[in-house]
């Protein structure tokens, strides 16, 4: 079902828009298992959000964590649509990469909790900050790099 954000969506009897910023990340942020799953992990995402009728507004999947801009109906709480996403994706990715629950234990690869904020007249400014993060944060690892070169040999 195609549409544009900008339009507000209707249930039987109710109009709505609304708008999430929601932020995740994997359990002990485990950059070196994480980095190797984004594009399955991003799969799982949007096959979940298309079973709860949730639109994917705008998402990123960082080193270490989720950035998601989503329009979930109000017929869904954030709290139960977070749960079904975490518990179904976790889920997934055990049983399509059976060797990480061996090397790294129990059937939780979501850490506890997330965040979430509402996004009214903000759209825009939350899409840009989320098609951003990924440039900032290498930006910020070219500068710390920096650090650890030695001044006299340039290694």
């Amino acid at each position: 079902m195609p549409r544009k954000n900008d339009e507000v969506s209707s249930l039987s009897h109710t109009k709505w828009d609304c708008k999430y910023h929601i932020v995740f990340t994997p359990k002990y942020r485990r950059k070196a298992i994480f980095a190797k799953l984004r594009a399955d992990i991003g799969k799982y995402i949007r096959r979940c959000c298309m079973y709860k009728g949730v639109e994917i507004i705008e998402a990123h999947a960082m080193p270490d964590h989720i950035h998601m801009l989503v329009r979930i109906p109000p017929k869904l709480s954030v709290s139960s649509f977070m749960g079904y996403l975490k518990g179904k994706t976790s889920l997934m990715i055990y049983d399509e990469h059976a060797n990480l629950k061996y090397n790294y234990g129990s059937r939780h690869f979501w850490s506890e909790g997330y965040y979430v904020s509402t996004v009214g007249l903000n759209k825009a400014t939350v899409q840009k900050y989320i098609r951003d993060q990924e440039l900032e944060d290498q930006a910020s690892d070219r500068r710390s790099l920096k650090e650890y070169k030695d001044p006299f040999t340039g290694k």
